[in-house]
């Protein structure tokens, strides 16, 4: 086994690309990420392609590679590995995740319930629930301004009787009345909807 400082020194080319991608990591610079997007785009597409990805996946994998190199530049060490072996790396993984990923779909149960579509609801149900709906906003409307208040607290954003009381800053009591009122009303608007 090789000894880390036993490597040969880096290229010209290479230290060029490890110095691109430290200045992506440190400041998000934009013109050395399209030089390392115009350099490695076309190799990784062409690295994928010939792990037989097709090329329509490829284009997707070699933008998604280049995304995380934007988003992880970051963590970059030129001093472990060059930026090369660094970028191909996450291409490599990437590319094992989609497979991963494409198994996992491919074994999917079709029949399983949970992966089914909800049925559409019939015309009349539809019709019903609109009708419901204009007769609960009736009902709503005839209550007073204090008790419509209450039950849309208590109703539309879940607040408990104390939560109401304190946030109208009224005695529990009185909020207590004023949804039992007003729920006696409704049920008398609205009858068998109730």
């Amino acid at each position: 086994m090789t000894d880390l400082n036993d490597r040969p020194a880096p290229t010209v080319e290479s230290q060029e690309l490890s110095d691109l991608l430290v200045r992506v990591g440190q400041s998000q610079d934009r013109s050395a990420f399209r030089a390392l997007f115009d350099h490695f785009g076309p190799r990784i597409r062409a690295f994928l392609i010939q792990r037989r990805v097709v090329p329509a996946m490829a284009d997707d994998l070699t933008q998604d590679v280049m995304l995380t190199i934007w988003r992880r530049a970051s963590s970059f060490d030129p001093s472990r590995a060059a930026a090369s072996t660094w970028i191909y790396t996450i291409a490599r993984n990437q590319h094992i995740d989609q497979y991963r990923k494409t198994q996992r779909a491919s074994r999917m149960d079709e029949t399983d319930p949970s992966l089914q579509p909800v049925p559409a609801a019939a015309a009349d149900d539809l019709c019903e629930q609109a009708e419901a709906a204009d007769s609960v906003g009736v009902a709503l409307e005839s209550l007073s301004a204090d008790q419509r208040q209450v039950v849309e607290l208590a109703f539309t954003e879940g607040l408990t009787h104390s939560e109401i009381a304190e946030r109208l800053n009224l005695p529990l009591g009185t909020v207590k009345s004023r949804i039992r009122l007003a729920l006696g009303k409704l049920k008398t608007s609205l009858g068998e909807l109730v």
